[in-house]
């Protein structure tokens, strides 16, 4: 249940991460609302995760998630460069987060 939370936690931290760039510095109200819901959501939800998780491992795939998934809808969405060295170090972070799920006895 642990690593499902964990899992929800960094989807969201993705929406989280880019609902900053549409929501202009707070200055629209839709995205900035989704900023504070989504933020607030992603980190209760990791919070419900390190109960039982090593915070070590559980902090390190939040943010892992959160930065392979914004990296990729930054791909995606904004037509941000996909040149073979930011590929391989998503796969890498991937390869990490993998690693971590793999070491845990949870």
């Amino acid at each position: 249940m642990a690593w499902l939370l964990l899992f929800s936690a960094g989807c969201i931290e993705i929406v989280f991460a880019l609902s900053l760039k549409y929501n202009e510095g707070f200055t629209k109200l839709w995205p900035s609302i989704i900023t504070i819901i989504s933020g607030a959501g992603s980190f209760g939800l990791l919070m419900w995760a390190i109960k039982t998780l090593p915070i070590g491992t559980a902090y390190a795939v939040w943010t892992g998630m959160g930065a392979v998934g914004v990296a990729i809808m930054g791909i995606i969405l904004f037509k941000e460069s996909m040149d073979w060295m930011r590929l391989l170090s998503i796969i890498l972070v991937i390869i990490g987060i993998i690693g971590l799920k793999l070491s845990d006895t949870n």
